[in-house]
């Protein structure tokens, strides 16, 4: 897929050269959430499933004057009661420096263009009950934020 563009922002693909400009931003998402980072082994760990032989995800990237300000991981899934694959957002994270200038709502038209143009029946995601203002982008947007469904999760 090519890169889009909206005025100053590019929203594109990953490149191996923007894997340390990723791994910033993947340590600044764990600060704003509270998390530990990944160490040395995972941050290996992600490039080799981002750029390696056999990606295990799609990595996209946000710049902003040619500085990597935000990322998005995708993969797909399947939903058997649509009979067709799913675009599942794993992480969208825009620097706090790079935020109020629509690159989060950039990033989301680029990769619900892509899931389009995949065949996906669906196009979903997380958010924590805390991030009101994700929420509130991903309503201004048309998404629907499902109460029913909780999030389950089994650590290996």
């Amino acid at each position: 897929m090519p890169a889009h563009y909206y005025g100053r922002v590019e929203i594109r693909r990953a490149r191996p050269a923007d894997g340390n400009a990723y791994l910033q931003l993947v340590h600044a998402l764990a600060t704003y959430e509270k998390l530990e980072a990944p160490d040395p082994t995972s941050c290996q760990r992600l490039l080799q499933h981002a750029f390696g032989d056999d990606p295990r995800y799609d990595l996209w990237v946000a710049t902003l004057e040619e500085r990597v300000v935000a990322y998005a991981v995708t993969f797909e899934t399947y939903s058997t009661f649509r009979a067709l694959p799913s675009l599942y957002l794993e992480d969208l994270f825009v620097h706090p420096d790079a935020r109020r200038q629509g690159i989060g709502r950039s990033m989301l038209t680029t990769l619900r263009a892509h899931a389009e143009a995949r065949g996906c029946g669906r196009f979903e995601w997380t958010v924590l009950d805390w991030n009101t203002d994700a929420q509130k982008l991903y309503s201004e947007i048309g998404a629907t934020l499902l109460e029913e469904w909780r999030l389950c999760r089994l650590t290996l």
